[in-house]
């Protein structure tokens, strides 16, 4: 059905249409005037007289036109083709909306794809990265550690492990980048900066579950304690 078209801003006949009732309601073409042959009109917009033929047929349909074997076009009402003018930029401005959120649609999926791949790289980096990830851990002095009364360079946390300690808590009170040569006391709570391995060691230290080494002139190396 020419009347009832979906794709209005495809069809060349129906742009033909649009501009032949541009022109009646510009008052180009005048009530009761007779309008160019199909030829003649198949001419002027460079097109097959079947295309004409369409566009005519629609603009009957629709009342704008009559088409008089013999005699020609004759336009019939300019009413008529406000109101077919009305309807087309209203289904001209539906089919841009409905293109322009096809468009979108197809950006945000491909958009989408690149999300999951870049999620799915970070995901596997960080698997591949988390041994090597920096971590935050407290750990405590108990009453039986080897490394008590041994400062920080004694019990070699830094050059051993690869951990910092960023704070001593003690007795309430916070000792903030403790220096090198701070003893360790029972109760005290290290803050420990490293990977997970090195914040194990330093663990394993303090509570004695792995051989300790204390540096000293005669033997730098010499195995200080380990659990028993």
């Amino acid at each position: 059905m020419q009347g009832n078209e979906p794709q209005v801003n495809m069809a060349r006949y129906i742009t033909i249409a649009v501009d032949i009732a541009t022109r009646i309601v510009r008052g180009e073409y005048r009530l009761g005037q007779k309008i160019f042959g199909r030829s003649t009109l198949a001419g002027k917009y460079n097109v097959s007289p079947e295309t004409i033929r369409r566009a005519l047929t629609l603009l009957q349909e629709r009342g704008i036109v009559d088409v008089m074997p013999g005699i020609g076009v004759v336009v019939k009402s300019d009413r008529a083709a406000r109101e077919y003018l009305a309807d087309y930029n209203q289904k001209r401005i539906l089919l841009e909306i409905q293109e322009r959120l096809e468009v979108l649609l197809k950006e945000r999926e491909r958009l989408n794809h690149e999300i999951d791949r870049l999620t799915n790289q970070l995901l596997d980096y960080t698997f591949k990265m988390a041994g090597r990830l920096q971590k935050l851990e407290e750990v405590t002095v108990p009453h039986n550690s080897p490394l008590l009364g041994n400062s920080l360079s004694e019990a070699g946390f830094r050059a051993r492990t690869g951990a910092t300690v960023l704070s001593i808590y003690r007795n309430g009170h916070e000792i903030v980048s403790p220096e090198a040569n701070t003893s360790l006391k029972e109760g005290d709570v290290l803050l420990v900066v490293g990977t997970r391995e090195s914040a194990e060691m330093v663990r394993q230290m303090i509570t004695g579950e792995v051989i300790y080494y204390q540096k000293d002139d005669q033997n730098p190396d010499y195995p200080q304690g380990q659990p028993s």
